[in-house]
């Protein structure tokens, strides 16, 4: 009778412990109604389609759709605003990528804290950048593009999916450390950016690795370099930026998901939860890697510590770069 007495007594207490961490503020089970997730860059960028993978899988396993709105502008700024403003219910979240700690250093007067009103939940996955341009520009290695540029200053420019994201941000570190000049040409999103390289109307773009791979793959664009300080597992026959002889010319590319800063913590733990069980699916797994994503594994405080850090490290290199939104 005691053993009896005892399993009830700790399965109530696992059953409260459940409940309590799926409830709201306003004490209604969370999920409630679907879940409206922001992603502040445009359909088809890697910011976009890796959040997607994951967030379908997420919905099934708490029996809720996650509706994904791309609400594009002002380097993500947009996006990350709505969800600012948005009820701390977990009913609105945000997917964004390392140029989520880089818009302060962009766009000083910002209506929000990117530290204090968002709080890390789970990162998705970190990516190597590749420097593509299209065949046509006739540079075999980053090495004789560096040399044409410094030969034509005048005569370069780049793409990005927008001011202040990671794809800007890599290219900067690099032209910074090459010790080139280019004209920077942004985008609302990387989809629209990769399709200026593909026709040669741009000379280089800092692109995710695995959106740049199909394109790289067929030919129709050049991979000169990778961001990351070693070659990545995707492209294994590309040197990184340091391997061809550029110091301090890496940068890593994340995506991750936050929520408004007054959400309550069982639901940050439970949707942190969910997010990496998705993640360890066999086909989400695989999804992952071929879009060139490598594991993130950091628990919201730690992804929280990362962005602080960020923060601060993006805002040095942006002032070193005289960056500025258009």
């Amino acid at each position: 009778m005691k053993r009896t007495a005892w399993i009830l007594a700790a399965t109530a207490l696992a059953a409260s412990t459940h409940a309590a961490s799926a409830q709201t503020s306003s004490g209604q089970t969370w999920p409630s109604k679907p879940i409206r997730a922001v992603i502040p860059f445009a359909a088809g960028s890697l910011t976009d389609v890796l959040p997607r993978v994951v967030f379908d899988h997420v919905g099934r396993q708490l029996g809720q759709t996650i509706v994904v709105e791309n609400r594009t502008g002002a380097g993500g700024t947009l996006g990350v605003a709505a969800v600012v403003k948005a009820d701390p219910d977990g009913h609105t979240i945000l997917a964004n990528s390392s140029a989520h700690t880089i818009a302060p250093a962009i766009y000083p007067n910002l209506p929000y804290d990117t530290a204090r009103d968002l709080t890390a939940v789970a990162s998705l996955g970190q990516s190597p950048l590749v420097m593509i341009m299209s065949p046509a520009k006739g540079h075999k290695t980053v090495q004789d593009f560096v040399k044409a540029a410094k030969a034509k200053p005048d005569s370069i420019n780049f793409t990005s999916a927008g001011i202040g994201t990671a794809t800007h941000l890599a290219a900067e570190r690099f032209i910074a450390a090459a010790g080139i000049k280019a004209v920077h040409v942004p985008h609302r999103g990387g989809a629209e950016a990769l399709t200026d390289v593909i026709a040669g109307r741009v000379d280089f773009y800092f692109c995710p690795i695995g959106t740049a791979v199909p394109q790289i793959s067929t030919g129709r664009v050049l991979a000169l370099a990778v961001s990351s300080p070693n070659r990545a597992a995707a492209l294994p026959a590309v040197p990184s930026t340091l391997e061809a002889g550029y110091a301090d010319s890496d940068y890593t590319f994340w995506v991750g998901v936050f929520v408004p800063a007054k959400t309550p913590g069982a639901i940050v733990e439970r949707l942190h939860r969910e997010t990496q069980k998705a993640m360890q699916i066999a086909a989400v797994k695989s999804r992952l890697t071929e879009l060139g994503a490598d594991p993130m594994d950091l628990s919201p405080a730690q992804f929280h510590a990362l962005v602080a850090k960020e923060i601060v490290t993006s805002a040095a290199l942006a002032k070193a770069a005289g960056l500025k939104p258009n």
